[in-house]
């Protein structure tokens, strides 16, 4: 159990340290690290049932088992088993996190940053083939798509957030008139914040969790039941690094009995979320009904879905552009807020894009074999929901199938990814968010490309957050630059949408898809404080009256 944070000395004015990228690592053939990540996986499989409970004041709080988060390669097999948080429980838990935030506020921004500091290194080192497992094994990834995440992505905004919490801190006013000194002290919000997190990034979690906690506030934390064992791990190594007992209270259960029972604190200071957009939509109105009760008004940052477009112009490298594409759609099985589900394609290049498209699809293999490219969906709900779409199109006159639309949740939650072709530009595949190996395209007529393409793109979806322009004419790519600059918040030209980094591409986007307060960056982070102005006078006065009111 971590120990409460002492008050320390400023005895000098230290520097966090320089931020760069975590480095991936190839799991190549051969490689030392794909040896350990196996025998890792294996081991975790052997091990595994893992029993999770819910972590309060630092402390594990049993309770009856009755969840369970399976392995969506092998659905029968279960990583971890798990005890729900009870409605007393949340609100001990939000008394806890109160109480710790005496402490942890007037926590030197030094001291945080050494914690996030050791939780990077114990994440680089004895926990690192762990968490790769958890992720894999309990979310579905392959080796690749877990190291970017689940390694290289968190340990980024451990790193980071020291970094940019310093920027802000040194952001002072610039101007003193005589024997006068203004400060401005960066105050972490007044209550705790609510993180709700997703199961498709465990780096989502890091960065839902410890935003906030960087600035001295405290978090009442919702793992999502996909995630949980790899989050439960995460929590583990925020506690071993020294996090104090009740900064992080650790709460998995049932979302909407957690919920409420935050929901009755007039403490809550934000909301901090990634998820579905109805979701989002959902608690931000509840929030709003509740306007008259908060002690303070509820800060709302949400990420949620996408419904994500390329966009081929006549003079575009199709070869590329191809197989960006396939990368875009079905890394990950499609379950990333940012994959790629619609492609507009010029009909000069439509017949050469399909082919190279549809045959790279076709060779993507799928299963649990470690240099597997695809694996399942997460659970059985997202299969069945993909399933549905993937029905609906054959079934729809207007819709050609060109590959995939095989399912099979035999043994896991696998669908083959899948790509049709619509004829109706305003089809719900080209609108509707799927959220899986699911992707439509779109031929246009060359002469059509312009300003009423640009509106089709622009306004079909409500979502608006990444997006790709291909093209090798520089009019084309600025012009296309300028005319969807709402439609997406991640905008990339001639790259796939997906992919952002810390430090590189911040990330998020805006209409149905957020509030667009791009994670891992500075902006974010003000989101969680609320600034004080503090002048001090060092100058006294003998009289009330001015000058101009002396005669």
């Amino acid at each position: 159990m971590a120990v409460s944070c002492s008050a320390s000395s400023s005895l000098g004015a230290f520097s966090t340290l320089a931020i760069s990228n975590e480095p991936f690592v190839s799991y190549g053939p051969g490689s030392a690290e794909r040896s350990k990540l196996i025998a890792t996986v294996a081991q975790m499989q052997k091990d595994a049932p893992f029993n999770v409970h819910p972590v309060v004041n630092g402390t594990a709080v049993s309770g009856e088992i009755t969840q369970a988060q399976d392995n969506p390669f092998k659905h029968e097999m279960k990583l971890a088993k798990y005890s729900h948080a009870t409605p007393e429980l949340v609100s001990k838990a939000i008394d806890g996190a109160l109480q710790a935030k005496k402490m942890w506020s007037r926590t030197s921004l030094h001291d945080r940053a050494a914690i996030f500091y050791r939780a990077a290194a114990l994440l680089q080192g004895p926990y690192k083939y762990q968490m790769m497992a958890a992720t894999m094994i309990g979310q579905g990834k392959n080796a690749y798509q877990a190291d970017i995440d689940c390694v290289a992505e968190s340990v980024d905004f451990l790193k980071f957030f020291p970094a940019l919490a310093e920027g802000l801190y040194k952001n002072q006013p610039p101007i003193n008139a005589v024997n006068v000194w203004n400060r401005t002290e960066v105050r972490p919000l007044d209550g705790f914040v609510y993180a709700i997190s997703p199961f498709n990034f465990t780096a989502l979690a890091v960065n839902l969790v410890l935003a906030p906690i960087i600035v001295g506030n405290v978090v009442i934390w919702k793992p999502s039941p996909g995630a949980i064992y790899s989050s439960w791990l995460f929590n583990k190594i925020m506690t071993e690094a020294g996090l104090p007992a009740g900064v992080l209270q650790f709460l998995p259960g049932d979302a909407e009995e957690v919920t409420a029972q935050v929901f009755e604190s007039r403490d809550l200071s934000a909301l901090h979320f990634t998820g579905s957009t109805a979701v989002f939509r959902s608690l931000a109105t509840k929030i709003g009904e509740k306007m008259n009760f908060w002690r303070s008004y509820v800060r709302m940052v949400g990420e949620t879905g996408g419904k994500n477009f390329h966009l081929l112009h006549p003079t575009a490298d199709v070869k590329n552009a191809a197989l960006k594409t396939v990368r875009a759609a079905f890394e990950y099985q499609g379950q990333k807020c940012s994959a790629c589900s619609r492609v507009y394609v010029p009909s000069s290049l439509a017949k050469e894009f399909k082919s190279i498209l549809v045959e790279e699809t076709q060779k993507l293999t799928m299963g649990d074999s470690f240099t597997d490219f695809l694996g399942p969906v997460i659970s059985r709900s997202a299969f069945t929901r993909v399933s549905k779409y993937i029905a609906d199109a054959k079934a729809d006159p207007e819709i050609t199938l060109l590959a995939g639309g095989e399912c099979d949740d035999s043994t896991g939650y696998y669908i083959r990814p899948t790509v049709i072709e619509a004829k109706n530009p305003k089809s719900k595949f080209m609108i509707e968010e799927v959220f899986g190996p699911f992707l439509c395209i779109y031929v246009y007529e060359d002469a059509s490309y312009g300003p009423e393409l640009y509106q089709l793109i622009d306004g079909a979806s409500e979502y608006a957050l990444t997006g790709a322009i291909f093209a090798t004419d520089r009019s084309a790519i600025i012009e296309a630059t300028e005319e969807l600059r709402y439609a997406a918040g991640n905008f990339y030209i001639n790259d796939q949408c997906t992919g952002a980094m810390p430090g590189q591409q911040p990330f998020g986007g805006s209409r149905a898809s957020g509030t667009n307060d791009k994670a891992g960056t500075a902006g974010l982070l003000t989101r969680f404080v609320s600034q004080r102005t503090i002048k001090e006078n060092f100058s006294t006065i003998d009289s009330v009256l001015y000058p101009s009111n002396l005669d």
